[in-house]
């Protein structure tokens, strides 16, 4: 016996009859005796105790007493009778089916067909009667008055011993099968066979659901006879009649009575011995047995009693399926009392190494964690004010030693939390780690699933003290507070948060005591409320480098974790790892993790990017960029820090976002770029090999930036440079300062490469193209005609000229302008451009008679002492670029001496360009002017109309006839007004636009 379920009590002895049927009516007894009479008992402290009952339709724990007898009850003795409560009638089987109206036993119905019936079964429900005799099955329905109506009769193969409603349908028992008939057509469909001894026994549940036995075994089955589970409940041996009362099976035997719980695998619980035991019955409250002259009553034990004897008894799982049973009005009895079983029964399953299930009934029982945690001594849980100490958080009178645990221990390994043993004791060692091991991973499961609701109130209170600091409500107190991602080592003041440190911080641990570094590391890369003064420590001990970067980037520790990266990455390159392998860290891994911290911590991310500026460049100044960090801010920073990587800095963001580095910015670029040429220039000066076609590749950097940005100061760069030397740089300075003849007269002269000079020309021209005619540069090959025409006048002075040109910088030579003068013997001549025809005027005497102004020029040289003038390369120029130079002005330059042949590839295809210019004008003209007589044409057209004026022709203003008046006619040619009318409109309009400007 497991525990007591039922109390056996005699209800009454001495039956002066055997007693072949028993009922309960409320608190009575109706006992069918073999005489044929109906005796009724009552408590025998009824009539004295004048106290009320708790239930008066309760059987009492009380001895019955004779109140009346009903003789003759039945002619026959009675088989069977049942109460039937919800219409006040009792039902009786003996020769026939009986009726009669409770409680004065009034006889109601009595069906003659039932005569000779052996077994019936009652639907309460639909008020459905079926009975067996011999081999039919009839079934009947009580009308609700004093009469039953015959529904449906049936063939059967045998005598029904059995039967039960299921339903619409019934289960038979007959000779040694079940089946179930189909109480609308009579179908029949067999289910099983009810063995080789014992006959069939049918047991109708609650659920509506049926037990067949089989032998001993009762088989659960459905309404259509399906199986519905795989288990059975066994019985000693067949029974003769079972009873069900929530939640066990009372079956009776003839010496005995077991009762059996109905959860799988329905274990027995009681046996009760009752020697003659003949009858079973359930009423109410109790479960009525009749011997053959006596009758005990089972009652049930109260529920907590049961549950305290389960409990002690160590029968959790039968306890806890009893709280379920209490009635909701003591909900908080059953809260109580089911915590306080999952508790002891997850010690118990824990002390025996069930630990997954213990710690799924420590959930089960909502147990603070903290209490759970006490298990653990290896497990380091920050210090806390609201942790409750373990012994404090359940009061259930266990026998089980008290547990207690340090806060103060710590260790980074598994092997640390053994026990000291011999080295004779390594099997035992290994046990233990393996036992440690699972309870490890029983307790990550168990915070694991309880994580999500107390990291789900922790945010919630943190979101709330966010908006109360916020509106300003508690401006004081969020002082000593951090943000959930911010929270260090200040206290939190928040049990949730307290909770929240506690179970993160437990987690983590027993993550990394069982090998999940990964799982460590995905758990502090989310929302989390990890400890960061114990994590840290445990973490830098045990080489979990991956883990603790990711503390320190929850718990906004930036430096730390930078610097830690940057020892990693120092020591990978070094390869000065520890003895045990580890992650190997690269720089970039320290780009990545400035990447988020570039909007909210940009001089942080300059202090760390230094470390990773020089071997990673390129992805450091994607940092830069990507993170909207101000260039004049990292360029200021590199200046201070890093000066040998500012202009690798300048040259990288201006080739990867040409129009987003400023004009200081590229200034600041060029000087670099100077600067290191002035000191390669110095070197070679001293060594005296200087050459001035030499390039160095910063060399090269520094011609290329002063050709294609335009952000730097000319003025400043001109300033730094040696008189003597860089005078392609010179050149490119002063074109900037739109100083081209000086320029020019570098490359002609200084460096003597006429390729320089003409590429400059072209670059000046091409960039011209698309300014306005008064800033266009279209004569810049003119002035290097004049360079080569007149080499004497170009470079006099002219160191002084740029001198004076640096020291004042407001002043400049002036530019050329697309119709420049020039002088000559016959006084300044304006030149026309020889390509437009509109403008082009032909004077044979400009052109034969007068002397050019390249001989005016020569003899100016030749009266100075002058050197010859470059004549093939002005000649090479003309034909080069004949199609960009005006020719006209270009013939005056030239000396009069020139021959004609020589100037072949320059006038050729000029003339034919301006002769077919002149044809492609005068086609022009020619279409403008028929256009022209086209026009003149519809007008004339136009001006012929016809209008017709009759009788009936009325004015479109006043609305009368025109008669012979003067009219007007309007554009469309057909609106005909009176002249006077049409003036009259014509005023108005004038007078209301007058009005409307004087209101404006």
């Amino acid at each position: 016996m497991v525990h007591s379920a039922y109390d056996s009590f005699q209800l009454l002895t001495d039956c002066p009859t055997k007693i072949d049927a028993i009922e309960s009516y409320g608190s009575k007894l109706l006992l069918g005796c073999s005489d044929g009479s109906l005796r009724i008992y009552v408590s025998d402290s009824s009539g004295a105790d004048r106290s009320p009952p708790s239930d008066p339709h309760a059987l009492r724990k009380e001895p019955y007493a004779l109140e009346r007898t009903v003789a003759g009850f039945s002619k026959k003795p009675l088989i069977s009778m049942e109460v039937l409560e919800s219409r006040e009638l009792l039902l009786s089987l003996s020769e026939s089916i009986a009726f009669h109206r409770l409680p004065n036993l009034e006889t109601i119905a009595v069906i003659t067909k039932a005569k000779g019936a052996n077994v019936y079964s009652w639907d309460d429900r639909r008020g459905f009667l079926c009975f067996a005799r011999q081999k039919r099955v009839c079934i009947f329905r009580h009308d609700g008055g004093r009469g039953f109506v015959e529904v449906k009769d049936f063939g059967v193969p045998d005598t029904v011993k059995s039967m039960s409603w299921c339903g619409e349908n019934i289960c038979l028992g007959i000779r040694k099968e079940y089946m179930i008939l189909n109480a609308t057509n009579g179908a029949l469909s067999e289910v099983f066979s009810s063995g080789k001894i014992a006959p069939p026994l049918v047991v109708a549940l609650p659920s509506g659901e049926l037990i067949l036995g089989k032998e001993n075994i009762g088989v659960f089955v459905d309404q259509n006879g399906k199986l519905l589970q795989a288990d059975r409940i066994c019985w000693s041996e067949a029974p003769a009649v079972v009873v069900i009362q929530k939640p066990y099976a009372i079956a009776l035997f003839p010496r005995r009575v077991e009762i059996r719980s109905l959860r799988v695998p329905y274990p027995l619980i009681q046996t009760i011995v009752l020697p003659g035991a003949r009858r079973l019955t359930k009423s109410n409250n109790a479960v009525v047995v009749a011997l053959e002259k006596s009758v005990y009553g089972l009652f049930p034990v109260p529920l907590g009693a049961q549950i305290v004897q389960l409990t002690a008894s160590g029968n959790f799982e039968e306890a806890l399926a009893l709280c379920k049973l209490l009635p909701p009005e003591d909900a908080s009895l059953r809260a109580a009392k089911e915590g306080s079983i999952h508790i002891r029964y997850a010690h118990y399953l824990f002390d025996n190494g069930c630990y997954e299930e213990a710690m799924e009934h420590f959930l089960a029982s909502q147990v603070d964690i903290t209490y759970v945690l006490s298990l653990y001594q290896s497990i380091v849980l920050p210090k806390t004010t609201a942790v409750p100490e373990p012994e404090k958080l359940v009061d259930l009178s266990l026998d089980a030693p008290q547990l207690s645990r340090g806060s103060s221990g710590m260790s980074d390994d598994l092997e640390t939390f053994l026990p000291q043993l011999a080295e004779s004791d390594e099997n035992s060692a290994l046990e233990y780690k393996k036992m440690s091991h699972n309870t490890l991973m029983a307790l990550i499961k168990f915070l694991q699933k309880k994580r999500y609701s107390i990291v789900e109130k922790a945010a919630a209170e943190g979101t709330e003290e966010v908006v109360l600091d916020a509106v300003g409500d508690s401006f004081t107190s969020s002082r000593f507070k951090k943000s959930n991602k911010g929270r260090g080592n200040v206290p939190i003041n928040s049990a949730a948060r307290e909770m929240a440190a506690i179970l993160d911080t437990a987690l983590l641990q027993a993550l990394l005591l069982t090998g999940q570094s990964s799982a460590a590391v995905e758990l502090l890369k989310g929302l989390n409320y990890c400890d960061a003064k114990i994590c840290e420590e445990i973490l830098h001990k045990g080489h979990h480098y991956a883990a603790l970067l990711e503390l320190y980037r929850s718990n906004s520790m930036h430096r730390e974790a930078l610097t830690l990266l940057h020892q990693l990455v120092e020591e990978s390159k070094s390869n000065q790892l520890q003895a045990e392998p580890i992650q190997k860290f690269s720089p970039e891994a320290i780009i990545e993790y400035l990447k988020p911290l570039c909007g909210t911590d940009p001089m942080l991310v300059l202090e760390f990017s230094m470390l990773v500026l020089e071997s990673c460049p390129t992805q450091t100044i994607e940092l830069f960029l990507s993170g909207n960090i101000p260039a004049d801010l990292v360029n200021s920073y590199l200046k201070q820090h890093a000066p040998n990587m500012q202009g690798r800095y300048l040259e990288l963001m201006l080739a990867m976002n040409e129009n987003g580095i400023s004009g200081n910015l590229q200034n600041e670029m060029v000087q670099i770029y100077l600067s290191e040429v002035l000191e390669w220039y110095s070197e070679l000066s001293a060594q005296q090999i200087w050459d001035e076609k030499a390039y160095s590749p910063t060399r090269k950097k520094l011609l290329s930036a002063l050709e294609s940005i335009s952000g730097y100061s000319p003025e400043a760069l001109l300033k730094r440079l040696p008189p003597d030397a860089l005078f392609e740089e010179r050149a490119s300075l002063l074109g900037k300062m739109n100083q081209h003849e000086l320029a020019l007269s570098l490359y002609v002269h200084k460096l003597n490469v006429p390729e320089l000079a003409l590429a400059y020309c072209d670059r000046v021209y091409e960039s011209s193209v698309h300014q306005p005619p008064a800033k266009s540069s279209g004569n810049i090959y003119l002035t290097l005609l004049q360079i080569y025409l007149n080499p004497q006048k170009t470079t006099k002075n002219f160191e002084k000229r740029i001198t004076n040109l640096v020291s004042s910088p407001n002043a400049s030579i002036p530019k050329i302008s697309s119709a420049t003068s020039f002088k000559g013997r016959g006084g300044r001549k304006k030149i026309a451009s020889i390509e437009g025809a509109e403008d082009m005027r032909i004077s044979p005497s400009n052109t034969d008679s007068s002397r050019s102004d390249g001989d005016a020029d020569a003899e100016e040289s030749n009266e100075e002492g002058g050197s010859s003038i470059m004549l093939d390369q002005v000649l090479d120029l003309l034909s080069r670029r004949w199609d960009r130079i005006n020719g006209a002005q270009a013939l005056r330059l030239l000396p009069r001496e020139t021959k004609l042949q020589n100037l072949l590839p320059f006038l050729g295809p000029l003339l034919k360009k301006s002769s077919e210019a002149y044809r492609n004008f005068s086609v022009i003209k020619s279409l403008r002017q028929s256009e022209n007589l086209q026009v003149k044409d519809e007008l004339y057209n136009q001006r012929k109309a016809v209008v017709k004026i009759s009788s009936d022709s009325m004015c479109s203003l006043c609305n009368k006839k025109l008669g012979t008046s003067v009219f007007a006619v309007y554009p469309n040619g057909t609106t005909l007004v009176h002249f006077v009318c049409f003036r009259d409109s014509q005023s108005m309009k004038a007078v209301s636009k007058v009005s409307q400007l004087r209101k404006r």
